[in-house]
């Protein structure tokens, strides 16, 4: 499949609310699969994975349509309500549209409870999500890491994958308390990691300056290649950098690795985990 971009989003405002956009006015106008094909060129980047980016069935099923008129794009990380009774019948719907959807997601980091994670309601769903052959991908920051710890060890045969490495505090320095919360998560080997949204996470005008391949560094020797991979997490990285700075700030971090180390982490982990 060649360079996989893990984590890219698409959407279109004038069909239905974002409420995480409101402040975010650069962000508020439709990007959808012909930007996206405008920012990929020249970078190396082949094939793609759309995440859902609102919390409603109706977004997911839009981008398994983009999804199957777009040859770039090879995979879905949806949305579907884990509390509510029938996630399980949601899910089998999503999997009988083909081999489009290959995860679900849910930004627990926009709960106001910070143990939404380890709700039972919320674990049985998850539990549904991995029978139903899926991968859950986890959107948390801090205040949400031990919720997840407990959500991962309730489900070991779920496969998780750690979205923008847990979203550290680059801008403000923060490491010790990331590092461990990280480290934790992993210790389970059901547990992957995207090396992306860091550009974000730094001070958007100085991410140059802030030392970001410490944390993929950081994230590579906890996670190891094989358990690692790249996202470019655009156009939400527009509010710091282009797509091909992303892609160029990714391969210099990494020019030190071996080359099967590169294979997975820019293609290999990601085909695997999702079943592209």
């Amino acid at each position: 499949m060649g360079f996989i971009d893990s984590h890219h989003h698409l959407w279109d405002p004038r069909l239905r609310e974002y409420p995480w956009m409101a402040s975010l006015d650069a962000l508020d106008r439709p990007l959808v699969v012909d930007d996206l094909r405008h920012a990929i060129a020249g970078t190396g980047v082949t094939s793609t994975v759309v995440v859902q980016a609102a919390s409603t069935d109706e977004e997911t099923d839009w981008l398994v349509a983009l999804a199957e008129s777009a040859p770039e794009i090879v995979g879905v990380v949806g949305w579907a309500a884990l509390e509510a009774g029938g996630v399980g019948d949601r899910l089998a719907q999503l999997v009988d549209r083909g081999r489009w959807v290959r995860g679900i997601r849910h930004p627990a980091q926009d709960e106001a409870d910070p143990g939404w994670l380890a709700r039972p309601a919320v674990i049985e769903g998850v539990r549904a999500v991995g029978d139903a052959g899926l991968v859950y991908d986890l959107l948390i920051k801090r205040s949400e890491s031990a919720a997840a710890e407990k959500l991962v060890e309730a489900l070991p045969d779920v496969q998780f994958v750690v979205d923008h490495a847990a979203k550290p505090g680059i801008a403000e320095g923060e490491w010790e308390r990331w590092h461990a919360d990280l480290s934790a998560l992993a210790a389970h080997g059901n547990v992957a990691c995207k090396v992306s949204g860091l550009v974000t996470e730094a001070s958007h005008d100085e991410w140059r300056e802030q030392g970001i391949p410490r944390y993929i560094d950081a994230v590579l020797e906890l996670f190891g290649a094989d358990r690692c991979m790249f996202g470019s997490d655009w156009p939400v990285s527009l509010l710091a950098a282009t797509y091909g700075e992303v892609v160029d700030l990714a391969r210099a971090a990494t020019a030190s690795l071996s080359e099967s180390e590169r294979d997975a982490l820019f293609s290999g982990t990601a085909a695997r985990v999702y079943g592209l």
